[in-house]
């Protein structure tokens, strides 16, 4: 299925890092580091991989990398930049498992909140995952306080972002985003919240494992 939407909008200079990789990255390698894979299945799809900069730190770190982006710019520094990647156009909107297959981990980092059919996302997530496979997904954290804090201080505006040409059009709390995952046959087994205290973090990332249906 062709992603109705365009290319997210998204705008990349380089295959550089960004800010949110500071604190997203750190969480993500810990994750990893628990799940303790046998080397045989150190093997991860990245659905959103932007310019390629998160799957080459990650294969750096021994994990074999295979990811697609809608960003016809984001794909093209990061093939430039890391040509020894699989890093392909494509969304969760295609049939991604019939051309990829199944993976041990699914990463999606900072993409479920641009996506307007997040159903097509989450099945997208299932279909790749392995039976038993792990998803590590992050998307910005919304909660009481940190709502009430953004109230207060007269950053809402900035924060929903509603001047960016297809920015943030979704915004997930833990019981909806774990609403959607388990609907499409993920058990969400924890959250990490990151950039912040917890109250106030600036993303949380669920982690979630393929149950048979």
């Amino acid at each position: 299925m062709d992603n109705p939407f365009g290319d997210g909008g998204y705008r990349y200079s380089d295959a550089g890092h960004t800010e949110a990789h500071d604190y997203l990255l750190p969480a993500v390698r810990n994750i990893l580091k628990k799940l303790d894979l046998p080397s045989a299945e150190r093997q991860i799809f990245e659905l959103g991989c932007g310019n390629g900069a998160t799957a080459a730190l990650l294969q750096g770190l021994g994990y074999a990398m295979v990811g697609v982006d809608p960003s016809e710019e984001g794909i093209a520094h990061a093939r430039k930049a890391y040509p020894s990647l699989r890093l392909d156009l494509g969304s969760c909107y295609d049939d991604l498992a019939s051309k990829y297959g199944q993976f041990p981990v699914v990463l999606s980092l900072e993409v479920v909140e641009h996506i307007f059919l997040p159903r097509l996302f989450a099945r997208s997530v299932y279909g790749l995952l392995e039976p038993g496979g792990t998803a590590i997904i992050s998307t910005p954290f919304h909660g009481y306080w940190k709502n009430l804090a953004l109230a207060i201080s007269g950053k809402l505006d900035n924060h929903f972002t509603a001047l960016w040409d297809y920015g943030h059009i979704k915004f997930w709390s833990e019981n909806t985003l774990s609403s959607l995952l388990e609907e499409a046959g993920l058990q969400v087994l924890d959250y990490v919240r990151v950039g912040r205290i917890p109250p106030l973090a600036k993303s949380m990332i669920a982690i979630a494992r393929k149950i048979a249906r």
